[in-house]
């Protein structure tokens, strides 16, 4: 037999990768992965949608030399099987050429390191098709070079790199203009760019912090876990190995919806993004490449959508992952979902009672309640707590066919609960309506109690009013309640 070799042909090959599917979004992950592997401490992404449009994308890392920048413009400069570093988020090494020309036709990437010679490659694709080959422009004109936008920003700072987007068809295709279309997907971008590098945005220990611009607005990350919230409850971590590699999974329980502000609710995915955010959240070298998903170990639930988990992997393991060319989607071997499958057991019964009890872990809170929840063999039932003071006082005062009626009035609120429609009305999201209490009211619920209780109760209940409902739902002002009645006795 003899060898026959076939070179794909060029702009048929380039075209089609166009079509890959990335976003605007996604591309530019792709160019921070780069910059992140560069060592950069610092990202502007610029655009300008006028005269002659472009968007680029430089930092401050340490830059590339002319062999150096030749090798990231070929198309599998370096490809999956190779070994990288720890911290190198590359893996086909066809990110930067295919992300950028999924957006643009015409590239071009400016590079300096160590104060050295400007090195300036681009792919244009009206050349390729020219040429019918794999022919790039090379430019060894540096005033020409530093002509191009933002590349005097790279050479004022000694060394780093910019990627520039010319010639914006795919951004524009379908739009009414390039205007809006550039801002409403920046727009999207940001967000999703919080998101994803949220850890380097944050200075997570052991990365290098990251600071992120869009024309010069910083980027604030945005954590899917809220971690720093009070009433998030952070689950003890979980670590395996797989092929002497570690895999760490971090569980966290959100905090129920009633206790998050709209800003928060926002971060966290918003009303209508709760239930479908649930789930594993996978991180290569800290940097999210999946979220939301239970990879079919469970079901997205209403009660278990306070459940997010985190799953850090590294590179080393990629070729198990199937991880894509976008890197946004990946699929774990059945050793690690395997072992997926116990924290799925482990944190879906904590996400339901947190759902349920709005936040609390169990009813032993040393809250005395209005509602008493039971848990009995045929399911769970909801009684009004009869040892509640205000249900004591009012039976107290009562004679004994009143107190009959008043029984009889309790067990028909219950019987009557509306627990169909306060499912309903939790699973959609929205938050209930509680209007501040007023304070005389509660001041006079307080001293209704205190009459109606035996003399030597009354020392006892006002000193724990405000671990009784609703005086334990707002605890300034019951403070202030107690403090008038003790002043006033």
């Amino acid at each position: 037999m003899r060898e026959l070799m076939i070179t794909p042909y060029a702009p048929s090959f380039i075209e089609s990768m166009r079509a890959v599917g990335y976003s605007l979004e996604s591309a530019l992950a792709d160019i921070v992965d780069n910059s992140i592997s560069a060592q950069a401490t610092l990202v502007r992404i610029e655009f300008r949608p006028f005269d002659e449009p472009y968007v680029a994308i430089l930092d401050n890392g340490k830059g590339m030399n002319s062999d150096e920048l030749t090798q990231a413009m070929r198309h599998g400069g370096k490809g999956p099987i190779e070994m990288r570093s720890p911290q190198d988020l590359g893996r086909f090494g066809l990110g930067l050429k295919t992300a950028s020309l999924s957006q643009c036709r015409k590239l071009w990437v400016v590079s300096l390191k160590e104060k050295k010679k400007l090195s300036a490659l681009c792919w244009d694709l009206d050349l390729v098709s020219k040429k019918k080959d794999w022919v790039l422009w090379v430019s060894d004109n540096e005033e020409e070079i530093k002509s191009l936008p933002h590349v005097e920003d790279i050479v004022r700072q000694g060394h780093g790199t910019v990627v520039i987007w010319q010639e914006l068809d795919r951004l524009a295709a379908g739009e009414l203009s390039l205007s809006s279309a550039l801002g409403t997907k920046m727009d999207r971008a940001r967000e999703h760019l919080a998101q994803v590098f949220h850890r380097y945005l944050a200075g997570e220990t052991g990365l290098l912090k990251l600071s992120i611009e869009i024309n010069n607005k910083p980027l604030e990350p945005i954590d899917p876990f809220l971690a720093s919230h009070k009433s998030t409850q952070k689950l003890y971590e979980d670590i395996f190995s797989v092929e002497d590699q570690e895999i760490r999974v971090q569980p966290y329980i959100l905090p129920h919806i009633t206790k998050l502000s709209p800003e928060e609710l926002r971060l966290a995915g918003g009303e209508e993004g709760f239930r479908r955010n649930q789930g594993f959240y996978v991180y290569r070298n800290r940097r999210l490449i999946i979220r939301g998903t239970w990879f079919r170990l469970a079901r997205s639930e209403e009660l278990t959508k306070l459940a997010r988990v985190i799953v850090d992997i590294p590179n080393a393991l990629d070729h198990l992952w199937t991880l894509d060319i976008k890197k946004s989607a990946a699929y774990p071997p059945e050793i690690v979902r395997r072992n997926l499958g116990r924290t799925v057991d482990r944190i879906a019964e904590r996400s339901r009672r947190t759902y349920t009890y709005r936040g609390r872990i169990t009813r032993r809170d040393g809250i005395i309640h209005t509602w008493n929840r039971i848990e009995e063999r045929q399911g769970i039932s909801y009684c009004i707590n009869r040892k509640h003071p205000a249900v004591i006082a009012l039976a107290e005062s009562m004679d004994d066919d009143q107190r009959k009626l008043f029984t009889s009035v309790l067990e028909t609120i219950e019987t009557t609960f509306p627990a169909d429609a306060l499912y309903a009305d939790i699973a959609s999201d929205r938050a209930r309506v509680v209007e501040e209490p007023d304070k005389e009211a509660l001041k006079e619920l307080a001293y209704q109690i205190l009459d109606a209780v035996r003399p030597d109760d009354r020392s006892s209940i006002l000193n724990s009013l405000n671990l009784i409902e609703p005086f334990s739902s707002y605890p300034e002002i019951s403070a202030k309640i107690m403090e008038e009645i003790r002043n006033a006795q």
